[in-house]
């Protein structure tokens, strides 16, 4: 059974998007280990500097380097200059990591400033979710339904039709 790590800054503060991720990683306990890791979010002023941000995203961005590490592991970076992929692109992506011998999948989610660019050089693959902007707390429960989507594919259930 295939590892799913869900890695991402923050915590989710609505009880409305906490009750959806649950959902999600309940039906993924069919298909595979889920996981989602919150890594601590860095304290930013409200207008934060170039050299404020960085900083903070090399601080969660050594967090990251931590959990990804592992040699079976195939890491995914969530960023907005990834691919997009479909449902069942991606639905073949993780067939794909599965067959090559990766028992780990890590979906890295950054801050709402993103993920540092070792981490990003660290990852095996780019994804972006779409052109358009959503909140950041939303990112998760959209990848949790949509790695969910991706088993009821592989499977050829009909959550996807």
């Amino acid at each position: 059974m295939q590892t799913v790590n869900i890695i991402t800054v923050g915590k989710l503060k609505e009880s409305y998007f906490r009750d959806a991720c649950a959902e999600y990683v309940k039906r993924l306990g069919a298909f595979c280990k889920i996981n989602v890791i919150e890594l601590a979010e860095s304290r930013l002023p409200d207008n934060p500097s170039e050299s404020e941000i960085a900083k903070a995203l090399d601080s969660e961005g050594k967090e990251m380097l931590s959990l990804i590490s592992g040699k079976s592991a195939y890491n995914i970076a969530m960023c907005i200059e990834g691919s997009q992929l479909s449902s069942v692109e991606l639905s073949q992506k993780l067939d794909d990591v599965a067959v090559s011998g990766s028992s780990t999948v890590n979906f890295v989610i950054g801050s709402s400033f993103g993920i540092c660019d070792e981490v990003k050089k660290k990852c095996h693959f780019r994804m972006s979710m779409s052109k358009m902007t959503f909140p950041h707390m939303l990112a998760r429960v959209m990848l949790l339904e949509q790695v969910y989507r991706a088993y009821q594919i592989s499977v050829g259930g009909k959550y996807h039709k």
